[in-house]
């Protein structure tokens, strides 16, 4: 069978679409290439905000058209949420749930043994998510310079904001020795950066009884030339003493991606975040006390209820006072089942929220440029992709600055050092 498979979302998606491909590979079916009718279509979606579902639809619409006679199977955290509404959309023969999707190899197994797709009415399975205890690791291959590497799934944090819990399940993860053997796995398949993935990867440990640094430390004694970056990390998760490892590592890449959400302590509290910004103010300053290089990106929230005009005004001093490198910028929107909806909360009018977020969205821009341009000169190590573009190809250095150069293929997936602003960029 020739399957392809479209992903949309986070990371952990891509890490999961990847595995799925190799065990579907494993088994003999082939990949549908560029412009190739596929017999089976696989289309993992994201749910994280409505524009996610908008956009999911969308693609389902546009993969139908384009393979008319193909088995369409769809999957991800639209279909766990949302199952019933995704099997309604015109051309969907499966829809399944977020456990369900590791059955997709049996699945295309059955389907091969069809004359035509299936039509009709979808097939819906899913199963109640939080009561899931499996761990399926992942990691993935596609792309051979950077590897995305599942450790942990699932979150028991509940924003009141957020359906993430509701559709990944609780926290739960692999053992040490598991993602060590990925991870040499990874590595021995011409990887040269793996990037720790997960819901809440700080929270690794919660179903083996180990911890996140243990895992680093583990990590961090594989023999090779690579390095590790970590994926976002919960402030209240990422401790001094990790920090302080990372600045003494070998693999380590100093690059921290932290969620704040709101600069704005009532807002936190109505979000049940598990932090004050004050706590996130000292994070930032102990990481530009032993990394004073490190790149930090911060995810930031704009519009939930309750985020009054005083409370923005607040968020916005505050965010403009951190030493961070990038904001990663989200609008709110309303999800159903979660608890933001049934607190008695000013709601921010949709064009207000529209404009806070380009304010932030020009304030990580100056911040983005401010961190280049006191980069400019000093020397980095940049890892070049395969990627290229009017000619050129680029990379980036270890506290991930990006840079360019002309595109010369013996240089993919190596390593160079260059002084950053002067050879390329």
């Amino acid at each position: 069978m020739k399957v392809q498979f479209t992903t949309l979302g986070c990371k952990l998606n891509f890490a999961e679409s990847s595995a799925l491909g190799k065990e579907l590979l494993s088994r003999g079916h082939e990949r549908a290439g560029r412009g190739e009718q596929a017999d089976v279509c696989v289309i993992n979606t994201c749910s994280v905000t409505d524009m996610a579902d908008h956009k999911d639809r969308q693609l389902i619409h546009r993969i139908r058209r384009q393979n008319p006679d193909a088995v369409l199977v769809v999957t991800g955290c639209y279909a766990q949420l949302k199952p019933q509404e995704v099997s309604e959309i015109a051309g969907v023969d499966y829809v399944l749930g977020m456990e369900e999707k590791f059955r997709i190899p049996e699945l295309v197994d059955r389907i091969e043994q069809q004359a035509s797709r299936k039509g009709g009415k979808a097939v819906v399975e899913t199963s109640l998510i939080r009561e899931q205890d499996a761990f399926h690791g992942a990691w993935s291959s596609d792309d051979r310079t950077r590897c995305f590497l599942k450790i942990q799934d699932g979150c028991n944090y509940f924003c009141t904001y957020c359906t993430i819990p509701l559709a990944r399940g609780k926290s739960r993860n692999a053992s040490i020795a598991e993602v060590v053997e990925q991870a040499e796995a990874a590595l021995r398949g011409g990887a040269k950066e793996l990037v720790l993935t997960g819901v809440n990867i700080g929270d690794f440990g919660r179903s083996t009884g180990e911890r996140f640094e243990d895992l680093l430390r583990a990590l961090d004694e594989i023999a090779g030339e690579f390095r590790i970056r970590i994926s976002s990390c919960e402030p209240n998760l990422l401790t001094d003493s990790i920090i302080d490892f990372v600045a003494a590592s070998r693999h380590f890449a100093p690059h921290f991606h932290i969620p704040l959400q709101s600069g704005s302590n009532e807002v936190l509290q109505i979000m049940h975040r598990r932090y004050t910004r004050e706590l996130f103010a000292e994070r930032v300053a102990h990481i530009r006390q032993v990394l004073p290089h490190a790149f930090i990106g911060v995810d930031c929230m704009v519009g939930v209820r309750g985020e009054t005009a005083e409370c923005w005004e607040d968020y916005l001093a505050f965010v403009r006072s951190l030493d961070v490198s990038q904001l990663h910028v989200f609008t709110y929107s309303e999800r159903a089942h979660t608890r933001m909806l049934e607190m008695p909360l000013e709601v921010v009018p949709a064009a207000e929220r529209k404009r806070r977020s380009e304010v932030l969205h020009q304030v990580s821009e100056e911040k983005l440029a401010a961190f280049y341009a006191r980069e400019r000169g000093n020397e980095g190590t940049v890892l070049w992709e395969s990627k290229q573009s009017d000619g050129r190809m680029s990379g980036f250095t270890e506290n991930y600055v990006q840079v360019s150069r002309p595109y010369d293929r013996r240089r993919v997936n190596t390593y160079e050092k260059i002084i950053i602003g002067q050879e390329y960029v």
